[in-house]
């Protein structure tokens, strides 16, 4: 018996079937999946997902809810890694966002695409697809904190380093870096990017 039996068995058939699903996409490459080939996958009947997911949006968009959770996990232990309030600790969660989305490319479209979009706008006050963006505010707030800044808006300089890394990640996720860049690595582009930034703020007071 696989481990999702065991969990269903267990009476967490809900988190069983978002883990088959979150293994289908990324084994496929994409959601092109049945509801059926999750419920083989979690080894149960076909009946047995409608009892948590209405169809396979809801499971999709509990699918995303996890892909988000992940996220936020893997910056919060790369934020750890670095002192607070440094430079280091900011382009260290940028670094792990541009590796969560090379890790998990078949994510990629779902939490920013059109499924992730809808489902924001189903659940505007739902905050665990934000987990992520709040490790970051933290950050530049201590790194605000630690330095000789005249700009202070910690959300407005959190969402423009934030567009920094997305924007890597998302060019070099299909290979754009690479093609009018070759050999370029990425995590070096957004470490020289950050603290290009971060220097330009400290010259301007």
């Amino acid at each position: 018996m696989n481990s999702r039996a065991t969990a269903y068995h267990h009476g967490d058939l809900r988190n069983a079937l978002i883990l088959a699903a979150a293994e289908l996409i990324e084994e496929r490459g994409s959601a092109d999946f049945a509801m059926v080939d999750a419920a083989r996958r979690a080894g149960v009947s076909s009946a047995a997902p409608y009892r948590h997911f209405r169809d396979k949006t809801a499971l999709l968009d509990a699918v995303i809810d996890f892909a988000f959770f992940a996220l936020g996990e893997q910056v919060q232990t790369a934020v750890q890694t670095q002192p607070p309030g440094s430079a280091e600790a900011i382009i260290a969660i940028g670094k792990a966002y541009i590796r969560f989305m090379r890790e998990h490319r078949a994510f990629y479209g779902l939490m920013w695409g059109d499924a992730g979009i809808r489902a924001l706008q189903e659940r505007p006050s739902d905050e665990r697809s934000a987990a992520g963006f709040y490790v970051l505010m933290s950050a530049v707030e201590a790194w605000c904190a630690q330095n000789p800044v005249d700009e202070r808006d910690v959300l407005q300089l959190s969402i423009k380093l934030w567009s920094m890394a997305h924007g890597l990640a998302g060019i070099a996720l299909y290979g754009h870096v690479e093609r009018f860049l070759p050999q370029a690595d990425v995590f070096s582009l957004l470490e020289s990017s950050t603290h290009t930034f971060l220097e330009g703020l400290r010259k301007r007071c």
